[in-house]
């Protein structure tokens, strides 16, 4: 059911007056321009190029030109009301081999993209890897070879140096689940691996690379706020019997706390260690303490809550996720939970010493159509941003340091797995002649912002 009265129900004199509302976006999805300006092919390029990998047989080769509109983008944000964006640095802009130089052509154009915000009161959130490894990493052994973690390091510390003060608040990966499990476990996204121990390693390489990416940066940029970005779920049992309530437990052990509790010092949980077993990945000394170096923020991208149910013929958590036929969902199939918003942020609040917290990703996917007059009234969508922005005011009331929120996304994109198939922008994208136009959930969250 659509709430169609719900616009009234929240105001932005709800939240602090300094506090952050964004968009969230990432290279290899909006860009294109993907073999312009020094630009290598990245795993994406590779796995979008092997049929059946991406579902209508697309890549991020051209995806929303933003390489080329990048002004008339953020002229659009800046009119709707933000006050920061969320970009990601293309890893294959900056090196085309392990031993090169940095390519001067793709510093310049993060460079003018940030002076660009900065002229436009946009706070820019650079995130450092938004899962566009470099082909020639991937070719070395990927994320799984630790050598990819000193040319992590390496990268990060030329693009921090070189962005400088313009740039305050550092997100050094995006969801390391996807890149390790969807990556090289299910095999659901680039570069296709499946392997449980092979997406364990490269998992505790990221976290690694991420711990020792974080003093890195702050020595670089004087005053700089330095986090990572997770995509966290609400794990729910799929009844009341106590064979799905431990399966929750086990769920939750790998999906969730193998990243938090790892990043907040307390190791890997002992659960699903023993979940896991042999495939566990390799640790070397100092290992632990790198990865729980102290944070300034912990970013939360939050979609959907995860429903599952006792299924002991699944390797290693003995779980399958169902889902529920009485649940609202998106076009996309997800569920549409805002309560589920507001446990999540009450429990990282309540759990673990995150300091500030804001929501890097939230948004969701319907089957938007522009309407003879040329308007997109995607009226589901605007509900969605309405209600999990009630969320995020009642976890703030409950206690929970939340500072910003960023929607997922300003322009319909490349979707990964799901090609051009899936729309969340606050933009529609119209593809054949690159034209943006503010959707109705765009224009909500543009009057909302501006109310005074």
């Amino acid at each position: 059911m659509i709430l169609t009265d719900l616009p009234t129900a929240i105001q932005r004199s709800d939240f602090a007056s300094d506090f952050l509302w964004g968009v969230s976006t990432s290279a290899y999805q909006i860009e294109g321009a993907a073999a312009e300006d020094g630009r290598v092919p990245s795993i994406w390029d590779t796995f979008s190029a092997t049929p059946g990998k991406v579902r209508d047989g697309s890549s991020g080769a051209v995806a929303c030109d933003h390489y080329h509109r990048w002004e008339e983008d953020l002229d659009l944000a800046q009119a709707m009301g933000l006050n920061s964006y969320r970009f990601s640095i293309a890893w294959p802009r900056i090196f085309n081999g392990v031993d090169a130089e940095p390519n001067a052509k793709g510093l310049a154009f993060y460079s003018k993209l940030v002076d660009a915000m900065l002229a436009r009161g946009l706070q820019p959130w650079c995130t450092l890897y938004h899962w566009d490894l470099p082909q020639y990493l991937e070719d070395r052994g990927g994320w799984a070879n630790r050598a990819t973690i000193d040319a992590f390091l390496h990268y990060a510390d030329v693009v921090s140096k070189h962005l400088g003060e313009r740039v305050r608040h550092w997100i050094t990966h995006n969801e390391p689940w996807c890149t390790a499990m969807h990556g090289n476990w299910d095999g659901m996204h680039a570069p296709g691996n499946k392997s449980l121990p092979l997406a364990l390693q490269v998992c505790h390489n990221v976290l690694v690379s991420h711990g020792l990416a974080v003093p890195l940066i702050r020595a670089n940029v004087p005053g700089a706020k330095v986090g990572i970005a997770l995509s966290l779920h609400p794990v729910k049992a799929a009844s009341d019997g106590a064979a799905d309530r431990q399966a929750v437990l086990r769920h939750d052990a790998l999906r969730n706390r193998w990243f938090l509790d790892a990043l907040y010092g307390r190791g890997y949980p002992e659960l699903a260690l023993q979940l896991v077993g042999r495939d566990a990945p390799q640790v070397l000394p100092g290992d632990m303490e790198a990865i729980a170096a102290t944070m300034d923020f912990l970013g939360v991208n939050y979609y959907f809550p995860e429903v599952v149910r006792d299924a002991p013929e699944q390797y290693p958590l003995r779980t399958s996720i169902v889902y529920p036929q009485d649940r609202q969902r998106t076009d996309f199939g997800w569920e549409v939970s805002p309560q589920g918003l507001v446990e999540l942020l009450e429990r990282v609040a309540r759990d673990y010493p995150a300091g500030d917290l804001y929501v890097t990703e939230n948004g969701s996917s319907y089957d938007d159509h522009l309407d003879a007059d040329g308007a997109v009234n995607d009226t589901a969508r605007r509900d969605y941003l309405v209600r999990h922005l009630a969320a995020v005011r009642d976890a703030i009331a409950a206690g929970a340091n939340i500072k910003g929120y960023f929607a997922w996304s300003l322009l319909d994109n490349f979707e990964w797995a799901e090609g051009y198939l899936r729309r969340f922008g606050l933009t529609y994208i119209d593809y054949p002649t690159q034209r943006r136009i503010l959707k109705q959930s765009g224009r909500w969250y543009s009057a909302f912002l501006q109310a005074e």
